[in-house]
């Protein structure tokens, strides 16, 4: 919750402290805005509702003794990645390239997509852990084509600012903006999320999450879900 409001903090003060077209530098602080705050009160509920992260606490847990300064180091590495999404904001306002171009507009359509199919999996998540009968996994929806549409979208929004930084005219540093869903891609398929999130899905509910990981893509979506 921390780590999205004060990115999205940071993309916004990149985006805004540069010279360059007013119109281009809105386009970004409003998308860069419109993420954070989305996903940081989606957080910010779900904490409220389930105070401890799963994934945060098997990694204490096989910390052992060194769990303290273990995580104080992990949530370095995290704020190094609030540091790249921030030069990936940067780089998009930057220059002076109106908002017109077909570039920017895609990428600005592209972004406002990936925040909308976001919003839509969580969602569908809660609403399946809401149910009278809550589902031991959620495979409906968004959830039906990926296993993880929540990071599908969340590093579709952050190719959508790379391309919007890469509008022409081209500067050197605009391919800078490219790290932002390298990044994530790496973080979200690898990193703390899609490995933690199996591993804890596997050891609660085995059977279940093998059929569905049998039949579903684990990031990338499907054209068409599989039942």
């Amino acid at each position: 919750m921390t780590w999205t409001l004060a990115s999205g903090l940071a993309c916004v003060v990149a985006a805004a402290g540069l010279e360059g077209d007013l119109a281009r530098r809105g386009l970004v602080i409003a998308l860069c805005a419109a993420w954070s705050l989305r996903l940081g009160a989606h957080l910010v509920a779900r904490t409220r509702r389930t105070p401890v992260d799963a994934r945060y606490a098997a990694l204490i847990e096989g910390w052992g003794k060194s769990a303290a300064l273990r995580l104080f180091l992990f949530l370095q590495v995290q704020a190094g990645a609030g540091f790249i999404l921030a030069v990936a904001a940067a780089r998009a306002a930057s220059g002076p390239r109106g908002v017109l171009d077909g570039a920017t507009l895609f990428g600005a359509a592209l972004a406002l997509a990936a925040i909308a199919g976001e919003a839509a999996a969580d969602r569908q998540l809660a609403a399946c852990k809401r149910a009278p009968s809550p589902c031991r996994i959620c495979v409906r929806g968004l959830w039906a084509y990926s296993r993880h549409p929540n990071y599908f979208y969340e590093w579709l929004f952050w190719v959508a600012l790379a391309i919007t930084a890469l509008a022409p005219p081209v500067a050197a540093w605009d391919w800078a903006a490219l790290a932002a869903p390298a990044m994530m891609s790496a973080t979200l398929r690898y990193g703390s999320g899609v490995p933690h999130v199996e591993a804890h899905m596997a050891r609660t509910r085995p059977d279940a999450f093998a059929a569905y990981a049998a039949r579903t893509p684990v990031f990338f979506p499907r054209l068409t879900a599989r039942r």
